[in-house]
């Protein structure tokens, strides 16, 4: 029969391997492992979000509650939105926006934005800027924070202002004009 103190060596080894197995797989310091090298720069980007709330082609639908109108407190939309050059929906596709918003005021036309723009063109193209927060419809122009992205926005940081083109009441339809500065590295 083994002693105590062989079957309290044995559990030790056992618990000291598995923890520093687990803790080596599961987290790694890599301060210092980015080259210094990366800059950080400033890219300024300007395009048109067209949401199309309305038809058969429909870019945006809401997805909760489904009986709710348009503008009621907690009507949520998922959206995949042609991003353009211009508010002409028939120029230049750059990306699409891809996300959901909701109404998250009771009073207000306040929503909730959880967004990606994902770009198609140039040298951001395979790339996406994430934003998330809040935008007061009614104000002419919203600012809602860049909170990463993908790509060549790895590590971003911004901020998106969003300003009204047109909106439809009737239909919902808009065309979003936004101007977003984002920090990343190049």
């Amino acid at each position: 029969m083994a002693s105590l103190p062989s079957y309290s060596l044995c559990f030790l080894f056992v618990f000291s391997t598995l923890f520093v197995t687990l803790d080596g797989a599961f987290y790694r310091d890599v301060t210092g492992a980015v080259p210094a090298k990366r800059v950080k720069k400033t890219s300024h980007f300007h395009f048109y979000f067209h949401d199309v709330t309305s038809g058969r082609n429909a870019s945006a639908k809401i997805i909760a509650p489904p009986s709710a109108g348009l503008y009621d407190f907690g009507t949520t939309f998922m959206f995949d939105d042609a991003l353009t050059e211009s508010p002409d929906r028939r120029s230049k596709v750059v990306g699409r926006a891809q996300g959901m918003y909701a109404v998250t005021a009771q009073k207000e036309l306040d929503l909730l934005v959880v967004a990606n723009f994902a770009f198609t063109e140039g040298k951001y193209n395979g790339s996406s800027i994430a934003v998330v927060g809040r935008n007061p419809v009614a104000n002419d122009v919203r600012e809602m924070p860049v909170v990463g992205g993908s790509g060549v926005f790895r590590f971003a940081q911004g901020y998106a202002l969003a300003h009204s083109f047109s909106f439809d009441r009737k239909t919902g339809n808009a065309v979003v004009e936004y101007n977003v500065f984002v920090q990343h590295y190049f």
